[in-house]
């Protein structure tokens, strides 16, 4: 609003700020933007590792997958853990060159950034030539380097990088009803060294590729994940 002086001025003085009204001003926090993986993050001395064990069919060794990660914006709220680098050892020599290739590539596609989860799907598509073979648990594998890709969807997931789909409490009671009612009508001992977590006359699951298939009151149902089908 504008004033005008009519009178004649005699004096001044300097109006201070007022000191509560200061004290009551909340502070302005600079934003700062949380970082992202990328390429020119240097390589700290500390990193959080995890190492897995696989002893594929194919290989006379077993071979251990060590996937490294760092902590990124640790104690905010933006904190996440991201895989930086992977390894793996076996004293087989036989697949060594590719194997020390595989782990270059994945670790510089890790240090990239980005979203770097569409490797699982890569590698676990890859298919050898000679034919697949079944792991522990009935799980087919249709090569090692699929079985490489389905560890790191394994970490992804323990990360939080992929969600995990875990069955529920209920759903694993029907399915464990389920393979006891049928293990009680089909008694079939077997001494077979390779016989599976799951009954021996299980077909294969085509969405977990798993033989865990085992068709009752027209139904085939999965006993590792839960897949059915009626009719």
């Amino acid at each position: 609003m504008t004033v005008k002086i009519s009178n004649k001025i005699v004096g001044y003085r300097v109006k201070k700020a007022d000191p509560e009204a200061t004290e009551h001003q909340a502070p302005v926090k600079a934003e700062t933007k949380p970082v992202q993986m990328n390429e020119y993050i240097e390589r700290p001395d500390f990193l959080l590792g995890t190492t897995y064990k696989i002893k594929p069919p194919i290989a006379e060794h077993a071979m251990y997958i060590t996937i490294n990660d760092i902590l990124l914006n640790e104690g905010t709220d933006h904190e996440s853990r991201q895989p930086y680098e992977v390894f793996i050892n076996s004293k087989s020599m036989e697949h060594f060159q590719w194997v020390i290739a595989l782990t270059r590539v994945i670790s510089a596609v890790f240090r990239k950034g980005g979203d770097v989860t569409f490797l699982v799907e890569e590698l676990r598509s890859v298919y050898d030539p000679n034919g697949g073979y079944f792991k522990k648990g009935g799980v087919f594998m249709p090569s090692l380097v699929a079985e490489i890709g389905a560890v790191i969807e394994k970490h992804l997931k323990a990360i939080g990088l992929l969600e995990s789909e875990e069955m529920s409490e209920t759903t694993k009671r029907i399915l464990a009803e389920k393979r006891a009612e049928f293990e009680a009508s089909h008694t079939t001992a077997t001494n077979d060294e390779k016989a599976t977590d799951f009954p021996p006359n299980a077909t294969m699951c085509g969405k977990c590729s798993t033989k865990a298939v085992i068709v009752m009151d027209g139904c085939a149902t999965c006993l590792s994940c839960g897949d059915s089908k009626c009719g």
